[in-house]
């Protein structure tokens, strides 16, 4: 098995049950696994099959980004001034001419740009399937490029001629949907520690999938022990829909087909009341917080600050990059402490460290794993570092920890996934980045044109 070691390592983020934030510190890593963490004076290894220098870096588990829409990417910068429901309207036309290609593009760009920010597990939403594209190829981009990876089959089944808001061509067959979902499980759900490849059963939201696949598609689940997501709440028009539909507010609504629980998290989640916050608290439901992408949409500002306070699980999203426009979740972090500051005028409202706890072992928690987001013992081996003699450090370093947030976002130095170097002194090892950027141009530029 082979063993890497982390040594003099300036300053450690552990985000363990202590909170320790440790100077001159050494990692021993064994395979894929964590086996010591401490200060270098201490460390019982001096020795190992590669050993790294960490003198120049603040270190940190890795990244967990909770919601996504990576295929996305291919549509940046669109529909600039709408809100939610008229951009989702502006670009459904586009997204039905989407070819497997494009959306295998659109995926390696977006996880190559989260991975150069830090982020170490990513969950990915995706609910348009056409012209024969498929979840099995944006796992294989995840394993290619050494992603770990939460792979949501979402899905639309509500049309416009029956009430819903995305176009007939879009949607799919509920029983086709509901087929597919259980080969995709049956094929790559691993439901083991330290799993590299989960799938997530993910119909899309209210607005656009029927009551029956909502409880059909909790019952699947369920029955497979896998973890169940969709939208919830996201703006004003979300609410007035849920009202008007169903009778209810979304989270009595979410109640009342099955959808909470400690298996369940909702991407947004910004106009909750305090009774569905309390809701969300008492039944384990967690929250995938996406602050980019709710100022971008002008959705509202997500109550983070109560949920927190009440004990709802949250952790950070960078949502499509249609509607945020980027994937770096080092930004995320620092717009959701940005946020709740504003929103209670108050600087103390969150601070850089908590904003950092959601980055990590908030997503962790969310995503219902208890095996990564933190540095410690028997953790998975995901471990980024940002190097101290970056240009956002200038000043900043006597709290280093503190300036990954307060300060400008900068790219990762190192990260290690399942005890893989996939990023080593900023540049990615795992894809030519330069060749990604051309291919994604131009998988943009055909779609964009409407190219058969």
């Amino acid at each position: 098995m082979a063993t890497l070691l982390l040594k003099r390592i300036h300053t450690l983020l552990t985000m363990d049950e202590q909170g320790r934030e440790l100077r001159d510190a050494a990692v021993f890593v064994r395979d894929h696994v964590i086996e010591w963490v401490g200060p270098q004076a201490e460390c019982p290894h001096t020795t190992a099959d590669r050993v790294v220098d960490a003198s120049r870096w603040v270190m940190l588990p890795g990244l967990v980004n909770t919601h996504h829409h990576m295929f996305q990417s291919i549509t940046r910068v669109m529909a600039q001034q709408d809100e939610l429901f008229g951009w989702l309207r502006a670009l459904y036309p586009i997204w039905r001419r989407l070819k497997p290609e494009q959306l295998y593009a659109a995926t390696r760009t977006s996880m190559v740009e989260l991975l150069l920010s830090g982020c170490t597990t990513s969950s990915d939403h995706t609910y348009t399937f056409p012209n024969g594209a498929q979840l099995d190829g944006q796992i294989e981009v995840a394993r290619e490029l050494g992603l770990r990876f939460h792979a949501a089959r979402g899905s639309m089944t509500l049309g416009e001629s029956k009430g819903g808001l995305p176009p007939d061509a879009l949607v799919e067959d509920e029983a086709f949907v509901l087929h597919d979902t259980r080969r995709l499980i049956e094929t790559y759900h691993d439901a083991g520690r330290y799993a590299m490849t989960q799938i997530v059963v993910a119909p899309c939201a209210p607005f656009n999938v029927s009551q029956d696949l909502m409880r059909e598609s909790a019952r699947l689940a369920r029955a497979y022990g896998v973890r169940l997501h969709t939208h919830l709440a996201e703006n004003q028009s979300d609410i007035d829909y849920s009202l008007e539909v169903f009778g209810q507010r979304p989270g009595d609504y979410a109640e009342s087909i099955g959808w909470v629980g400690e298996d369940v998290w909702h991407a947004h989640c910004v106009q909750l009341d305090a009774r569905e916050i309390d809701l969300f608290a008492q039944t384990g439901t967690g929250v995938a917080h996406c602050p980019c992408s709710n100022m971008r949409l002008a959705s509202g500002i997500a109550p983070v600050r109560a949920m927190l306070q009440r004990g709802v699980k949250v952790g950070l999203g960078v949502d499509g990059s249609a509607s945020n426009d980027g994937g770096h979740l080092l930004n995320e972090a620092r717009q959701a402490m940005l946020l709740q500051r504003v929103a209670h005028q108050d600087p103390a409202a969150m601070s850089a460290r908590e904003a950092l706890r959601l980055a990590t072992v908030g997503g962790a928690q969310v995503l219902g794993r208890d095996d990564i987001g933190r540095i410690a013992p028997d953790m998975a081996a995901d471990i980024i570092g940002y190097d101290l003699e970056a240009l956002t450090f200038a000043g900043a370093q006597h709290d280093p920890v503190a300036a990954l947030v307060l300060c400008s976002s900068v790219g990762v130095a190192f990260s290690m996934i399942h005890g893989r170097v996939v990023v080593e002194d900023g540049d990615l090892l795992t894809a030519d980045v330069p060749r990604v950027v051309e291919a994604h141009n131009r998988a943009a530029f055909e779609l964009l044109r409407g190219d058969d």
